[in-house]
């Protein structure tokens, strides 16, 4: 029978209305699958990662992202050398770096010219470029010219050589352990510790980064894993006076005794609000970076309580060497709630290990790492230079290619000067 009160095309619109319900289903069934649990990876790594749990999202502030290189020691020959070191800045402008991290203190030596250095008697390591040069203020410098950040870095903060013109002029300033050994083998090799708690190493780190917060236009200072102190240290007999003096109880022989780490970490924390306040005062613009290990590391073993820091808002930007050998065991880290709760405060990033000179990474695991940060909010800074190309496993070309996919736009820093 034909419904003559139908208005012609009406079935038209009911078949169009139908389809548009059956999407709409489709799209709210398929919402609860994350496109990420069925794609495929290219690497098993890849894979695992992927599936795995990732905290509920929450409303993050809005940071420039970090993209930065350490420049070490192992980069000396292109410092010292004006046209290498132009070369090398204008090679990471157009690969859309934003940011150089110069070391300017290790070994026990400086990496320019100090008045702080020769007042107790230390001889710089590298006190000119090969054509005469400021190593330091021709890298910011032409730093600027291209639009990246230059933050020097305090690479040793309290290590030195057991054997340097530091330690011999000032053996009360090393710190022990409980059987009164000195030396501590890590990845800087055979090294001592400056006591943190002693008022004259304190005195004399704070005059060499005012020192080098006023002689160079830069944009900020950096510390890193080393601005603290492994827990077996701290028996010396300074330190062992002022507990008692301020507890009216010996030291724990325990050197992971929770009370004995919360006194020496809290004591290297006031000592970094005391620094961070004399930073700012002589640079009120300056940004006070640090670069510690992941948090747990950080304070158990190295009493570097980095998260109290950031709550006491002493801390501009952080960086967090996350050097671990695959990819799941860098997410774990990613992940951590220190880590989230902190990149809703202040710029947020995770060093990516690009090579040593005996252990090169390959390109696909820096990609998946670097992809795995930036989907996580973070930026990236690697360690080091020379190792994100000219000492690679693949082609130099290939490699900086590859640096251009990760880093495709460009993202400037300097709004924040």
């Amino acid at each position: 029978m034909k419904l003559h009160f139908i208005p012609k095309g009406w079935w038209r619109s009911l078949k169009y209305l139908l389809l548009m319900f059956l999407a709409s289903l489709i799209a709210v069934l398929l919402a609860g699958h994350p496109i990420s649990a069925i794609a495929q990876s290219p690497m098993p790594e890849l894979e695992a990662i992927e599936q795995s749990p990732v905290p509920e999202a929450t409303p993050q502030k809005h940071f420039q992202e970090i993209r930065g290189v350490w420049m070490t020691n192992n980069d000396t020959k292109i410092l010292r050398d004006r046209p290498k070191l132009q070369n090398a800045v204008s090679q990471l402008a157009q690969l859309n770096f934003n940011t150089i991290y110069p070391v300017v203190w290790n070994s026990g030596y400086t990496l320019y010219e100090s008045a702080i250095a020769e007042r107790e008697g230390i001889q710089s390591f590298v006190s000119k470029g090969l054509q005469g040069q400021d190593i330091i203020a021709d890298l910011i410098a032409q730093g600027h010219r291209q639009g990246l950040l230059v933050i020097p870095w305090f690479e040793f903060g309290f290590m030195a050589p057991p054997i340097s013109e530091l330690t011999s002029k000032h053996p009360n300033w090393i710190t022990q352990r409980r059987d009164g050994s000195q030396t501590w083998i890590g990845a800087a090799g055979e090294v001592v510790w400056l006591n943190p708690f002693h008022p004259e190493v304190q005195q004399f780190i704070t005059d060499l980064v005012l020192e080098v917060v006023t002689k160079y236009d830069a944009d900020g200072i950096q510390f890193d894993d080393h601005t603290s102190l492994p827990n077996e240290f701290g028996y010396d007999r300074y330190t062992l006076a002022l507990y008692k003096q301020e507890t009216k109880k010996n030291a724990p022989s325990n050197p992971k005794d929770p009370a004995w780490v919360r006194w020496r970490a809290d004591k290297i924390t006031a000592f970094m609000t005391q620094l961070n306040k004399a930073v700012k005062e002589r640079k009120p613009n300056a940004i006070f970076s640090v670069a510690p290990n992941p948090y747990v590391t950080a304070y158990n073993t190295y009493l570097q309580d980095w998260l109290t820091w950031v709550r006491k808002d002493i801390v501009d930007e952080l960086i967090v060497q996350v050097y671990r050998p695959n990819l799941q065991s860098f997410l774990d880290q990613l992940i951590r709630p220190e880590i989230q709760e902190v990149q809703q405060k202040i710029p947020t990033g995770v060093g990516v290990l690009t090579g040593l000179r005996r252990k090169p990474v390959s390109m696909q695991l820096i990609q998946a790492k670097v992809r795995a940060a930036r989907d996580r909010g973070l930026g990236v800074t690697f360690f080091y230079y020379e190792s994100l190309w000219d000492d690679a496993p693949e082609p130099i070309a290939e490699r900086q290619s590859n640096f251009q996919s990760l880093f495709n736009f460009p993202a400037s820093r300097f709004a924040i000067r």
